[in-house]
């Protein structure tokens, strides 16, 4: 019978011990990531999980090592471990908590499709009837990622008519060029695509020589030279016509490229609200 009670109390005293190395692990596991070690807090939330075979710190040591890949820019393996959190709760904040997170890493690998395809499905959700906001907030995000201003200031809109990133998204709108518009006007008049996005230099050019092979291509026919008429005119003018659409085009594509890039950066380095 002495037997039998020795072996339940080193059962206990084990089940105990092993309890509190889990914790010790954890706390330490937890003191690296909040240290921002992340590759090293990633090391020892892997451990964690290896011994809690009662998956008792799952949530936590899967969510934190998806949160570590993603400051180190894996967001793959982020959104894996993310997702292998969800599975592993049953609490609904702790689920909503990592499904924004990978939204966000959706956001920041630039697989914005995706992104937006989840926060459609979140909106739909009763679940996230108290989260409409943050929907608003990372599709606005999603949309400026992925150059769409004009979408992006309507979802800030519905978070507040005078939200920054509203005011922002509709100034990038205003400020880029139409790419159809300078193709058009430079079918009308060669150059003007080029003078409409402030290449002035480059419009010139582009007239310039239109005018001249324009010019010696009808003076070959009113000569009665049509063989020149044609060769020059399908060789050289209709060449640097064309290149004159495709010119202003490229330009305008480029100016919005650079409107774009600068609003960006301003907000990675300016924007002091969440970001993803």
């Amino acid at each position: 019978m002495k037997k039998y009670i020795y072996i339940l109390i080193l059962f206990f005293c084990s089940v105990s011990f092993s309890n509190d190395e889990l914790a010790r692990q954890y706390e330490y596991a937890d003191k690296l990531f909040n240290d921002q070690n992340y590759f090293e807090a990633i090391t020892e939330f892997k451990r964690l999980s290896f011994f809690d075979e009662k998956n008792v710190y799952a949530y936590e040591s899967n969510y934190k090592i998806g949160i570590a890949y993603k400051y180190g820019g894996f967001y793959d393996n982020s959104v894996f471990y993310l997702s292998h959190a969800i599975r592993t709760t049953e609490n609904i904040d702790e689920r909503i908590q990592a499904e924004f997170q990978i939204v966000r890493c959706n956001i920041l690998r630039k697989t914005t499709d995706r992104a937006l395809q989840l926060l459609s499905q979140m909106e739909k959700d009763s679940v996230y009837s108290n989260h409409q906001n943050e929907i608003h907030y990372w599709k606005g995000w999603s949309y400026m990622i992925s150059d769409r201003w004009d979408s992006a200031a309507e979802s800030f809109a519905n978070i507040s008519d005078d939200h920054e990133l509203k005011i922002l998204s509709e100034q990038v709108s205003n400020d880029k060029y139409s790419v159809t518009f300078a193709r058009v006007i430079s079918y009308i008049l060669p150059g003007a695509g080029q003078f409409y996005t402030g290449n002035y230099l480059s419009g010139l050019m582009s007239l310039a020589w239109n005018v001249l092979w324009g010019y010696l291509t009808i003076n070959s026919f009113i000569e009665n030279r049509a063989f020149d008429g044609v060769a020059i005119g399908s060789l050289l003018w209709l060449r640097f016509y064309r290149g004159n659409i495709q010119n202003a085009e490229k330009l305008a594509v480029q100016k919005n490229i650079e409107i774009a890039n600068t609003a960006l950066l301003y907000l990675m380095e300016n924007y002091r609200g969440e970001k993803p």
